[in-house]
């Protein structure tokens, strides 16, 4: 039998409501936009919906404009990878504005990687 290619769409994209990462639920949608006001707590990111392709393992990472850690040392992309738990499947990606706001203005670029293969791709501007 041919294993069907998983599909992978874009449901919203831009502000969400803050995201409790505690529970199941993905955080409720606001307004689409790819320019985001950078203020302390604002949610912004994308819902995606991936279909057959059950238990493969998707990579996410998420390029800042560069912050910075504690010591002032440029901190790496996030970036990290979970399974698909079912064959018809949402997930959330997304960050969130904390202080100081200066090191978070500019481009955040965040990417979803398939079985090698970018599936999802959307840049955000935070502006003041």
């Amino acid at each position: 039998m041919v294993k069907r290619k998983p599909e992978v769409r874009i449901r919203s994209y831009g502000i969400y409501e803050k995201w409790n990462r505690d529970t199941k639920e993905l955080p409720r949608f606001v307004q689409a936009t790819y320019r985001v006001r950078a203020e302390v707590d604002v949610e912004f990111g994308f819902v995606v919906n991936i279909k057959g392709a059950k238990n493969c393992e998707l990579e996410y990472c998420i390029f800042h404009p560069g912050i910075l850690d504690e010591n002032g040392t440029l901190r790496p992309p996030f970036d990290g990878s979970v399974y698909v738990k079912h064959n018809d499947w949402d997930f959330y990606l997304g960050d969130t504005i904390w202080e100081p706001i200066a090191d978070k203005l500019g481009d955040w670029r965040m990417t979803l990687t398939l079985s090698g293969k970018i599936v999802a791709d959307k840049t955000f501007t935070l502006y003041q």
